[in-house]
């Protein structure tokens, strides 16, 4: 069986036993070019082996190429679960081929999660075989192999291709091949107004403050969880009808959002609070914590990215509508999508898809157009077409 341990920090040399403490001081001393974190994924097969390819492969998304541990964790799953398929199947990685890709995903399609008990959606089986893909084409790429039989087939399995989607002309070619499933374009269904307001209604802080936060300005849920209180200074804002708030973007890129004034007084309002309160308690009741996180929960610890979702999909339950934190978002989006079309169409010299686009940090435009085919139809009006036709239905 495949194992993951995480590697852990460098032990104290007064936590350890007298005949290891120098071994463990010189290890303080040494210096390495590029040090794995605590907590990075190292991935061993049933006799302890270390699968070395599948680490190089992480070390170099987690160190060289600076992704976020949210992306290194997806990584890591998506490799353990192959390297535990190939093993139960007594399969050498470096011998994989095309049959045993697509039994992999059969078995997908056909057993439930080991994990969750539930059966695998479309979406999780494509990225998951489209992961493998990547480690593939990577270990020809840095000369962990030689050929794999899982590289450059698109042109040779054209069976199977995915929606047709403007974004499709620049996915990569092994992500249309035999192996993917056909996957319909999901189009975002925003909330509407009376949803949103009774959704923020029934979240508990700190949650309801961080839905307003990105459905007034379409933060992701990891963006919103970087944010600190520097970042929304420590002064009252001048009077302004909006403030710009620079934040760290997806991939550590830098960027900005517009926050309305009234979002900036009601947080300052939660600082001074609330925050302040959690923090006194935890503080007197001895913990460590860390005072910069913008959000943290009661218990003063920074608040969760679970805890987040699971809190907003519940409320939405408790409403009778479904919810989530991306759902938040896309509602931001389409929303302000929908008032700069107006806006367009009235004349005002403005790109409704390039303004969009900049808010959320979308890297492609062709991204930002979903939003723009799901823009939804106002409750109002929509009541008032049905109100017509069901009224010319009725006369003789």
């Amino acid at each position: 069986m495949v194992t993951i341990l995480r590697k852990a920090s460098l032990p104290n040399p007064a936590d350890v036993a007298t005949r290891f403490a120098p071994t463990a001081a010189k290890a303080l001393t040494i210096s390495l070019r590029e040090p794995r974190p605590t907590g990075f994924p190292l991935l061993f097969t049933k006799h302890w082996q270390l699968i070395e390819p599948a680490v190089a492969y992480l070390h170099e998304h987690s160190i060289q190429r600076a992704h976020t541990p949210d992306t290194l964790r997806t990584y890591a799953e998506i490799l353990y679960d192959w390297f535990e398929t190939l093993e139960q199947n007594d399969i050498a990685w470096n011998s994989a081929d095309a049959v045993d890709l697509v039994a992999y995903r059969n078995r997908m399609m056909t057993q439930p999660s080991s994990h969750t008990g539930r059966p695998y959606c479309t979406t999780t089986i494509n990225h998951r075989v489209r992961g493998v893909l990547r480690f593939y084409a990577w270990a020809v790429r840095t000369h962990w192999l030689s050929e794999s039989s899982l590289v450059d087939k698109a042109g040779d399995f054209g069976v199977a291709r995915r929606h047709r989607s403007t974004r499709t002309r620049y996915a990569p070619d092994g992500a249309r091949n035999l192996f993917v499933l056909r996957q319909h374009e999901p189009l975002p269904r925003p909330l509407i107004s009376e949803q949103a307001r009774e959704l923020l209604a029934t979240l508990s802080p700190p949650y309801d403050l961080m839905a307003r936060w990105q459905l007034y300005t379409g933060l992701r849920v990891s963006e919103l969880l970087r944010l600190s209180v520097t970042d929304i200074g420590e002064q009252p804002p001048p009077a302004a009808a909006h403030h710009t708030i620079e934040i760290l973007r997806k991939g550590r890129k830098p960027g900005y959002v517009i926050a309305p004034a009234s979002l900036i007084d009601e947080t300052n309002g939660y600082r001074s609070g609330l925050r302040r309160a959690w923090l006194r308690r935890a503080r007197r009741n001895g913990r460590t914590i860390d005072s910069s996180p913008l959000f943290i929960n009661a218990r003063g610890a920074p608040a969760g990215k679970n805890a987040y979702q699971r809190t907003v999909s519940s409320a939405g339950q408790a409403c009778g509508f479904k919810a989530t934190t991306h759902l938040l978002r896309a509602t931001f989006a389409c929303m302000l999508l929908a008032r700069l079309e107006h806006l367009a169409n009235e004349g005002a010299n403005v790109n409704p898809l390039v303004v969009v686009k900049m808010l959320l940090g979308h890297e492609h435009v062709e991204t930002t157009d979903r939003y723009l085919r799901a823009i939804a139809v106002d409750a109002c009006v929509l009541k008032g077409v049905l109100d017509t036709l069901l009224s010319g239905a009725q006369e003789p």
